[in-house]
Parts: structure tokens; C-alpha cells; sequence
């Protein structure tokens, strides 16, 4: 508990990302380490520079959310749900989060959220968020229902997703590949949420490296979401937002400060039939 405390001081200071300590003769473990050490020095050299070119990235073989979320079922019941939020972050993600969560009112619609942060840092991330807001804030759990005022913050190590159960959503947290060279990823999250909520959701891509999140945002809009994309003034890192919108995934560009009140707003529709 005191290495967390201490993690979020940093963070809260000014430091760009986090990065777990090794462990021994784990390959896997070091395999993927090593694309997350990779990233966060890009993340780290890009935070908040103007006019300068971004660094060659390495082409990657990447895995599509295929991989993790299950095939569409055909001929689904219409249902009237209620509404849902999405919200996916990378680097600067932790303080932005904070920022838009802590104002948030207790009536809030249910919040579904992946920020990308290694293993045993999420649960206590959950707890610190959970201390600072009028919502409650949880690290999720597999079968937890999405509830208004309530957040479920993605596990370190293990991918998001919602799904609907009659007329509500709840979400599944599973193991498997990385996805967008992440695990939890967003696309898995925001693919998800629209196959399972639609126009009811509203998802929003945050500050951070590289593009996960960008396609899912657009599979989302396509499927009838509104979509935010933070602007490039108020994000640490203006990776995942730009890929977002160049990819004419989001409906909306908007700075970290208005954030809440697109989330209020949305909030007080009225949900429609899917």
C-alpha cells in the first residue's frame, strides 16, 4: 500500500508513466515489458512538445479485438437500456481521470473504464479515486453490474468489456493477448460497448500513446455512440486522440475541462431502443 501511495505521488508530480518491477525468468512477462518500456520512453519524449516530430515507431504485427471478444450473436431482443460511459486513457491518464471523476455528481450514469497501468496498481487507484469522488469507484470485478454513480475501472493484466443482460449492462473481465499492444485494451472495451449498448453509450479517448482505442472509437460511432476525443492542448500525450480523430472516429473534440458536463449532459437523454 505504500509503493501505490508513493506510485500516485509520483504521478500527481508530474511523472509520465509507470512501469512494474521485472519478474525473474519470466519470459513473457519481459517480452511484453519490453513494448510497454518501449512506449513509455516514446510517451516520456513526447509528453507536451510542440513542433517537433513524433519518433518512428517499429511496425508491429498488432491483434484486433477478434481475438478477445466473442462473436456478434445475430438477432438480438430489442430492449430499452440505460445509458453507459466508456472512457479509455493511457499516458496522463491517472490525473486526467481524477480530474473529470472527482466533479462528477453522485447521480451519474455508470462509468466503464480502462486506463492502461500495470498489475496490483489498479485496485489501489480504484480505492484513491474512490476517496476523492462523490461516485463510487471500483476496480471491476467479473459479473459487476454497471450502475448510475458508480465507475468500474479496468484490472491491471486483463481485458474489459460490457455486455447486456436483459435490460442493463454488467461487464466481464478475461484474460487473453494483448490487443493495440495492451491488455486491458480500450478497442476490446469500446467494441464491446457497441455491440451491447449502441447509441446508449457514449465512449471518450483520452491522453496516451500510440492508437489503442482509435478503431473501437469508430465502431462505437458507426453504431450509433456519441464519441469525444480529448483535444491535443489539454492531453500529456496526443497519441491516441489524434489517431482517433483522423480516423473520423470521434464526433466530438473537446478539452479535459468539459469533459464532465458532455457526461452530465449525456446523462440526463433519454435512453432509446437499441
Amino acid at each position: 500500500e505504500a509503493g501505490s501511495r508513493i506510485l500516485f505521488e509520483v504521478l500527481e508530480a508530474g511523472a509520465v508513466d509507470v512501469l512494474p518491477k521485472p519478474r525473474v525468468d519470466t519470459r513473457q512477462f519481459l517480452l511484453e515489458s519490453t513494448v510497454r518500456v518501449c512506449d513509455a520512453v516514446r510517451a516520456a519524449a513526447r509528453a507536451k512538445l510542440r513542433g517537433s516530430r513524433p519518433p518512428r515507431q517499429l511496425v508491429e504485427a498488432k491483434l484486433s479485438a477478434d481475438v478477445v471478444l466473442p462473436p456478434p450473436v445475430p438477432g438480438r431482443v430489442v430492449v430499452e437500456t440505460d445509458r453507459i460511459v466508456c472512457i479509455g486513457a493511457s499516458t496522463g491518464g491517472t490525473e486526467a481521470l481524477r480530474d473529470v471523476l472527482e466533479v462528477l455528481p453522485a447521480e451519474s450514469p455508470g462509468l466503464v473504464i480502462v486506463q492502461h497501468m500495470p498489475e496490483h496498481f489498479t485496485a489501489a487507484f480504484a480505492k484513491r479515486l474512490n476517496g476523492l469522488c462523490a461516485i463510487t469507484v471500483k476496480e471491476a470485478e467479473d459479473g459487476d453490474p454497471v450502475l448510475r454513480g458508480r465507475a468500474l475501472i479496468a484490472p491491471g493484466g486483463r481485458h474489459l468489456m460490457v455486455e447486456r443482460r436483459g435490460g442493463s449492462y454488467a461487464v466481464s473481465v478475461k484474460d487473453g493477448p494483448l490487443v493495440a499492444r495492451h491488455r486491458p485494451s480500450v478497442d476490446v472495451l469500446f467494441r464491446s460497448a457497441a455491440r451491447a449498448a449502441a447509441a446508449n453509450a457514449l465512449g471518450i479517448l483520452m491522453t496516451g500513446m500510440g492508437d489503442d482505442g482509435a478503431n473501437g472509437l469508430l465502431e462505437m460511432r458507426r453504431a450509433g455512440a456519441q464519441t469525444v476525443a480529448q483535444d491535443e492542448a489539454s492531453c500529456v500525450v496526443f497519441g491516441m486522440p489524434k489517431e482517433a480523430i483522423d480516423r473520423g472516429a470521434a464526433a466530438k473534440v473537446l478539452p479535459l475541462e468539459q469533459m464532465p458536463g458532455e457526461i452530465r449532459r449525456f446523462g440526463l437523454t433519454v435512453a432509446g431502443p437499441r
